[in-house]
């Protein structure tokens, strides 16, 4: 089955983004994601988008369409900006936190894009950004060159499509090399299923108050609240049995 991948483009609507001599980051946000999502496409992959045209949505709104969408990765796309113009210039990949395969794939990403001429300044873990915090699927985020960087800007607009590819292949990579431990079978522990997302979303939020990492899992018309991730089934049970003593109706399930 093929990967799920949803593509953001970053800002949107009233919210342009950074701005530099008319040129708006919410723009060259939506043109990178949609030839990103293409050539992923093209690969193989399902792909989804938060945005495909100018309107603005929240942050939070973007990470709830992902996680509705029950795509497995989520890719965020950007162009930074700095105080003064010119004074920086190269490529940065944001996560959650420097572990995982989010982490592999935001290095593979930025040496995608550093090969076709960006400076490289690594990657940065932002905790606080709400679609790196609140998606549930690995997510980062590209801040693709500074739009306040002519140096930038004259790679983005000369070697667009290349850097498209870049992301793309740099997201391909890390897939292809994850594929068997990505794909081995492991265990959860569903808390419940529900009709209604929002209140799917209250389950989950409930059980990381109590301190477990978890999931919405979309089923038929139906939304499944699962968490944990266990190789072994005796583990999946002992946190079951935590659950239950928490006053959670749990079940057992194995995802591949």
């Amino acid at each position: 089955m093929a990967k799920r991948i949803i593509v953001d483009a970053g800002h949107g609507g009233y919210d342009n983004g950074a701005s530099f001599n008319g040129r708006l980051e919410k723009e060259d946000n939506l043109r990178l994601a949609l030839q990103v999502g293409k050539d992923l496409a093209d690969m193989g992959y399902e792909v989804y988008y938060t945005r495909d045209s100018d309107v603005y949505q929240s942050p939070s709104t973007k990470a709830a369409i992902a996680n509705e969408s029950g795509a497995d990765f989520f890719v965020s796309l950007h162009r930074n900006s700095s105080a003064t113009p010119n004074q920086y210039h190269g490529v940065q990949t944001l996560v959650y936190d420097d572990s995982g395969i989010k982490a592999e794939m935001a290095r593979n990403v930025n040496e995608e894009l550093v090969d076709l001429g960006f400076n490289d300044l690594g990657i940065s873990v932002r905790p606080n950004l709400t679609v790196l915090r609140r998606t549930n699927m690995p997510a980062i985020l590209v801040e693709a060159g500074f739009i306040n960087s002519d140096i930038d800007n004259q790679l983005f607009d000369e070697r667009f499509n290349e850097i498209a590819m870049g992301i793309a292949e740099g997201i391909n990579k890390t897939i292809m090399e994850n594929t068997k431990s990505y794909e081995s079978p492991g265990y959860r522990v569903q808390i419940g299923l529900f009709r209604n997302y929002e209140n799917a979303a209250m389950q989950l939020n409930k059980a990381e108050n109590d301190g477990f990492s978890g999931y919405i899992v979309p089923s038929g018309p139906y939304y499944a609240v699962q968490v944990g991730s266990y190789d072994e089934l005796d583990e999946a049970a002992a946190a079951a049995r935590q659950l239950r003593n928490l006053g959670y109706e749990t079940l057992v399930v194995s995802f591949q």
